[in-house]
């Protein structure tokens, strides 16, 4: 690997002569900027403001811009003068527990390598010291055109150096947190680490970028000339409000189906979080398992099935519109008897009546 600073560190009266060089590379997928009208590539030309000429790379340099707008040019002679300790030396300023480093500190990360056959000895002293005390180092070193904060630590058997931001480089997060007061109850802790359990640790060589390689996918099929097909939504919803105990209990249930867990003990395991569905009945009044669940041909029982139901209920109806019918005729009988009986009345008396007449005419 190139080395991309000569120097050496500064371990009290101890000198290491280092190289220092790049611990890690980006492999994000750039774009160049085309003109759509032709596809033409669109680049950026260094012009010099007053003659308005391209100005080579050769013959730019720096200088600082004053508040009144003029510019003060600074070489880099200027600056190797500067009475800096650390323009070529790591200068190692103190040994701290590592948790004292806030995360939020580190920055890019460099490989310390021996320069020579020399610098073997104290590098090796450096670098054993800094594992038997579990420590890191806190140092300060210039690269750039500043000087910086790093952090020394052990990476297998090389000493590594994190570029770390200064105390007054880092935010204070204001505004951030949620504004209003939010209660979490026990129940939804409690689901929280449940889910952590079940995700448990990954292999960090494991991981890799998702959507670097659906990016290069998308450049080899529009390089061949093969069709895009539009990706599938992803509906998972976002922005809305949701049972946030469901929600965990899902993911519980989920984490354990993706590392191959048995479902005959999920049960038992999750407890309290399995669905509860309340009992539907039906019209006659019995729930739908007693009514899909057959009858042991065994067992003698009171209750009669549902078509003797049916069949008493059908004979009980006909015994009923028998019995109304039987009254019906009966009724009609009964009347027709006495209009019967009323008109052979009316008729006796027509006779009485006519025989008199009969007498008083003779």
């Amino acid at each position: 690997m190139r080395s991309i600073w000569n120097g050496a560190i500064s371990f009290g009266l101890v000198s290491i002569p280092i190289k220092l060089v790049n611990a890690t590379e980006n492999h994000s997928i750039h774009f160049r900027q085309i003109h759509l009208a032709d596809g033409g590539r669109i680049r950026y030309r260094k012009v010099c403001e007053l003659d308005e000429e391209e100005v080579a790379g050769g013959e730019i340099g720096k200088a600082y811009e004053d508040a009144d707008g003029t510019m003060i040019p600074i070489t880099d002679e200027d600056l190797a003068q500067l009475p800096l300790p650390t323009a070529k030396t790591i200068e190692i300023v103190a040994f701290v527990p590592a948790d004292e480093i806030d995360p939020l500190q580190m920055d890019a990360a460099y490989y310390l390598s021996a320069n020579g056959v020399p610098a073997a000895k104290p590098y090796t002293l450096l670098r054993e010291a800094l594992k038997r005390s579990n420590k890191v180092a806190v140092a300060k070193y210039a690269l750039r055109g500043r000087e910086r904060l790093g952090m020394l630590r052990v990476v297998d058997d090389v000493i590594a150096m994190h570029g770390l931001l200064w105390p007054d480089e880092i935010r204070a997060p204001e505004g951030v947190a949620p504004d209003s007061d939010v209660t979490v109850r026990d129940a939804e802790l409690d689901l929280a680490d449940a889910l952590m359990d079940t995700l448990g640790e990954v292999d960090m060589d494991s991981l890799h970028d998702d959507y670097r390689e659906a990016v290069e996918e998308l450049i080899a099929a529009k390089a061949s000339g093969e069709a895009v097909q539009p990706a599938e939504s992803d509906d998972s919803g976002g922005g809305k409000v949701i049972d946030l105990i469901a929600a965990l209990e899902s993911s519980v249930r989920a984490a354990k189906k993706s590392r191959g867990e048995g479902d005959e003990n999920e049960a038992e395991n999750e407890g309290d979080m399995a669905d509860v569905h309340p009992i539907k009945k039906t019209a006659s009044g019995k729930t739908a398992q007693q009514k899909s669940t057959p009858k042991s041909t065994g067992t003698k029982k009171s209750t009669s099935s549902p078509a003797r139901k049916t069949a008493q209920k059908q004979k009980k109806a006909t015994a009923k519109s028998t019995s109304s019918a039987s009254a019906s005729s009966s009724s009609k009988s009964s009347a027709s008897a006495k209009k019967q009986t009323s008109t052979n009345a009316r008729s006796t008396t027509k006779k009485k009546t006519a025989a008199p007449r009969k007498r008083a005419s003779a």
